[in-house]
């Protein structure tokens, strides 16, 4: 496969992960719900945690940046994330991606690989 054929180079490379990233944790964060997340996170946090997404992002869409994080399992372990925190996650990443305008073929591969993520994420 060429590098222009991974999901990673047709969604724009780390410039696009970035202004995704850039736009999808706000809303997290301002949500009344999922807010609660972040509540106790400095600033410093924060960057971190957005960079580690754009890293995790990138490294799992072809990218050429390396994921040093924990796996998904291990970082959400204990936070007490349910059906209805998955539910108004994936709908601020609906909105931020639809904002994007992305093709339908990456919209589908980004919210189905997302999808798979959710029981490494969701308790219980």
């Amino acid at each position: 496969m060429a590098d222009s054929d991974t999901l990673y180079a047709r969604l724009g490379g780390y410039d696009g992960f970035a202004a995704v990233a850039g736009e999808l944790l706000p809303r997290l964060m301002a949500d009344p719900l999922l807010g609660r997340f972040w509540q106790n996170r400095g600033s410093d946090g924060v960057n971190r945690e957005k960079q580690l997404l754009i890293d995790f992002l990138s490294a799992s869409a072809g990218g050429p940046l390396l994921y040093t994080g924990r796996d998904m399992s291990t970082t959400h372990q204990g936070m007490g994330i349910n059906d209805e925190d998955w539910q108004a996650f994936t709908g601020h990443l609906i909105a931020t991606v639809d904002k994007y305008e992305l093709p339908e073929r990456e919209r589908g591969e980004v919210l189905a690989f997302i999808e798979n993520l959710r029981t490494e994420v969701v308790d219980g």
